[in-house]
């Protein structure tokens, strides 16, 4: 985590410079302010970053003489394909078209959202991903 630190703690810095820079050359609030909460938000994961890295012990690519082989072993569980991730997009754009074309079709999509995160989320309890 530390050169995760280093990295971020990098990009504060340019922020924290070009954001006055910015100010001072176009007089406009909106970027401006999108450039210091920019900067803020930088600055927390840089913070957050630094913490962890002195709580955890080093991992291999943390340490000088780390080898890659150290790092070998199960990185963890990664799905496989899945079908839900579409239908709860297209329940979403069911929900965000029902004030445009009629409220029954919001309260349609409402309900297929229902149905679908409850399949995204259960579908490693079925069938042959089930645990």
């Amino acid at each position: 985590m530390r050169a995760e630190a280093w990295i971020f703690g990098a990009l504060t810095i340019f922020f924290l410079v070009v954001t006055p820079i910015y100010w001072f050359s176009s007089h406009e609030p909106a970027g401006t302010a999108a450039l210091l909460l920019t900067f803020f938000l930088v600055f927390m994961i840089t913070g957050y970053l630094g913490l962890i890295s002195r709580r955890i012990d080093p991992r291999p690519e943390d340490r000088k003489g780390g080898e890659i082989a150290e790092g070998a072993g199960e990185l963890g569980f990664f799905p496989p394909h899945s079908i839900w991730p579409l239908f709860c997009a297209l329940t979403v754009a069911l929900i965000a078209l029902g004030p445009v074309f009629g409220w029954w079709l919001m309260i349609l999509g409402f309900a297929l959202g229902a149905f679908t995160c409850t399949g995204w989320i259960y579908e490693f309890y079925r069938k042959e991903h089930a645990h």
